[in-house]
Formats: C-alpha cells, structure tokens, sequence
C-alpha cells in the first residue's frame, strides 16, 4: 500500500510529460515558421529596395533606322533595349545589338522629380563579339550611376534583379535566379562571339536587352542578352567582366582591337586526343598554326598542349581565347606548353586579328545611313513596339562620381 502513491505520482508524471511534449513540439514548429517568415520577408524587403535604388540609374532606348532603300514617307524602322549609366557625365552600357545599325538613339532618363527626359544619344563605341555598346548623352546634370562589380563571385541559386524597358513598359522589375554560370555553347542567331553567358530564370523579354543584372547588393553582375524564345524562365545575361575588359577601349578607339596568337585550339575529347596521339590531361590542344603567325614565329607546333597564360592555368579553349584577345596588340605572353610530355616556355607578342576592322555598323551610325545586310545578333527578338510613355515615380536624386566602377576606372 505504501507503494500505490508512489506509483500513481509516476504515472501522472508521465501522463503530464506526454502531453507536454506535442504542445513544446507545436511551439518549436512555429518558432521555426516564424523564422522562415522573417528571413522570406528580409529577403522581399532586400530585393525592393535593390531595385528602388538602381531604377534611376536605369535608362530606356528607343532607335530609328533608316536607308537608302527606306521609300519616301514610309515610318523608319524602330528598335527598343534598355541601358544603364555607368558614369555621372552621361556614359552609359548597353548591347550592341540594340544600336546596330540605328540612324538615331534616343535616350530615356528618369528624372529626380518622377518624369521621363529625353536625349540624343552618341554612339561612342561598339564592339559586336562581346555585344557591348557605350553611348553618351549630354545631361545638364550629373547622373546617378551603378556600381559595376564582378560576376566571379556569383553563384547558382542565387538571387537577382534584373530592371528594363521589356516591350517598351520602362522600368519593368523582375527577379529570379541564376540557373547556370559560364554557358560558352550559346550563340544567339548563330553569331559567334567572345561570351561566356549567365543563364537565369528572371523574365527578359524583346526590350529589356542591355539592361543591368544585380546582385543583392545593388551591384551590376551582368547584362541581359538574349532569351530563348522557346522555352519559358531561360534567358541569357553576359558577365559585366566582359564588359568591363572592353569598356576603356571603346571609350578611347570606338572599337576593341584583340590580341591575337595564330592559332587554333580546342579543348580536349577522345577525338583530339586519337588524332594527335595525346593523352588527357590538363589544357587545351593547339590543333593549327596559322602560317607567318605569331604563334609559329614563337616556336608553337600543332599538337602542343597549352597549360598555362603568365600565371594562369588553361583549362578550357574559350578562356584562353578570351584572355589573349583581352590582352590587347602588341602585348608580350607567356605560354606554358607540353610537347611530347615535355614542359615548354615560349614567349609571343600578339597581333591584330587580320580580319578585325573597325566596326561597320558604327561609321554607318556616325554617317546617319543603315549598313547593306546589317542583322542584329538577336533581330527576331527585337520589337518594333513603340515605347510608351510611362511616368515612373519619384525617386531620391543621387550623385556619385567617377566611373560606376570597384576598379576606379578614371573619368572621361
């Protein structure tokens, strides 16, 4: 009998305990739904204000394209993309493709009281193999700008925001995220051209081409490109790292003139490695030598293994032909190469790329005529939707000087 109490307090205790514990589980859970609450709407709350601060920095740009052919009377073509200014005296990023070929480009910037002003814009430079383009307008103030950053660090999964003017709707916002880093086997339209894409999910539409790709922190990370027009959530941003490499050339020759080895290379498959008799390894293969090249002046052989750039490693082809044309004419290399198994050192000057002339389609710009046969890298995504007239809000002026730019480029 002296028993009987002690057990009854045993199992009531167990009896409280059991119910406790799905009431302390149920509290977990909605400590944790909180959390998950919070950190959502922190992420909302970053990816507003990400593109409340850039929109001001981000222009709309509607092009005219006339030629000889166009009959008397009949409304020229029209072409619509976005941009964004890198620099407070007025420069701003764009592709190529948006102002190939245009007679005129008219820029539209939002001003710090909340309406659209417009301005004849120059084309100071093009450059159709990274679809990069730097215009100019003449502003009676200085102009808000992006900062440019790096697209190194970005990664799969992560969030973007990406602002443009998509069938000439200004100011349009989307987001997503990145699906895929370093897409080298995309070719809009068949072009071939120095990329090496960002592919995400953010909707990108005919318009929203040269628009800015951001990051979190309101840095621009890339450009939007191109879209695939067959397949929903694809689209295609070029690393503004392109950019960046080709924008101090554009601003000073109108043109990017490459560096160039004389050679072809390829990167390593079952194929290459049978017919030169290697074997896989690190590198890319040197599968021909041009004739009278820079490449055979320095001592290089079909067949060699190309494994490093100064002091970078080679892995792929498309970097090392990438890297060489960044280099710029007249630039001494240094390759480090395997022969036969053997290391090999050798010292190139680069060249121009014979076949590099300044680019067409902009002294047809700065002669107000249209070039014979000229084709946007992305024509069948280019609309002739007229841009509307769109009154954005007010927003904050901001005045940062000096190029938008974590390398510090120096003003104009």
């Amino acid at each position: 009998m002296n028993g009987a109490p002690f057990n009854r307090f045993v199992i009531l205790g167990a009896l409280v305990c059991a119910l406790a514990t799905p009431a302390e589980a149920a509290g977990r859970g909605r400590l944790w739904l909180e959390a998950q609450n919070r950190s959502l709407n922190n992420q909302r709350a970053t990816l507003s204000e990400v593109a409340r601060r850039a929109m001001p920095s981000v222009v709309s740009i509607t092009t005219r394209q006339l030629s000889d052919e166009t009959p008397a009377g009949e409304e020229p073509q029209k072409g619509i993309g976005s941009g964004f200014i890198i620099h407070a005296d007025g420069y701003i990023l764009t592709s190529a493709h948006v102002v190939e070929g245009a007679s005129e480009v008219m820029v539209s910037v939002m001003h710090p009281r909340g309406y659209a002003e417009e301005y004849l814009a120059r084309v100071v430079g093009e450059d159709n193999r990274t679809d990069c383009a730097l215009l100019k307008i003449e502003a009676p103030r200085r102009l808000p700008v992006l900062k440019l950053a790096s697209a190194s660090h970005v990664r799969s999964a992560d969030w973007i925001v990406v602002i443009g003017n998509p069938f000439g709707l200004s100011h349009s916002v989307t987001v997503g995220v990145v699906s895929y880093m370093g897409r080298t086997d995309v070719t809009p339209n068949g072009r071939d051209g120095d990329f090496d894409y960002m592919q995400m999910d953010a909707s990108i539409n005919p318009g929203n081409s040269g628009g800015p790709v951001l990051d979190l922190h309101g840095d621009v990370v890339a450009v939007a490109n191109a879209v695939n027009v067959a397949g929903q959530g694809i689209g295609f941003a070029i690393p503004i790292d392109i950019a960046k490499t080709v924008i101090p050339q554009l601003q000073a020759h109108g043109r990017v003139r490459r560096g160039w080895l004389g050679i072809s290379v390829q990167d390593f498959s079952p194929e290459v490695a049978e017919e030169f008799n290697l074997r896989q390894g690190p590198g890319v293969v040197v599968t021909e030598v041009v004739e009278g090249g820079p490449g055979e002046r320095a001592g290089l052989h079909s067949g060699d293994v190309i494994v490093g750039l100064d002091t970078r490693r080679v892995k792929r082809a498309h970097t090392l032909r990438w890297q060489v044309a960044a280099r710029g004419v007249g630039h001494d290399v240094r390759l480090r190469v395997n022969r036969l198994g053997k290391p090999l050192y050798l010292k190139v000057k680069l060249e121009e790329m014979p076949t590099e002339q300044p680019a067409t389609a902009l002294a047809a710009h700065r002669q107000g005529r249209r070039p014979a046969g000229a084709q946007s890298v992305l024509d069948d995504l280019l609309s002739p939707v007229p841009r509307k007239k769109v009154q954005p809000p007010a927003a904050p002026e901001v005045e940062p000087d000096g190029w938008g730019s974590e390398d510090g480029a120096p003003a104009p």
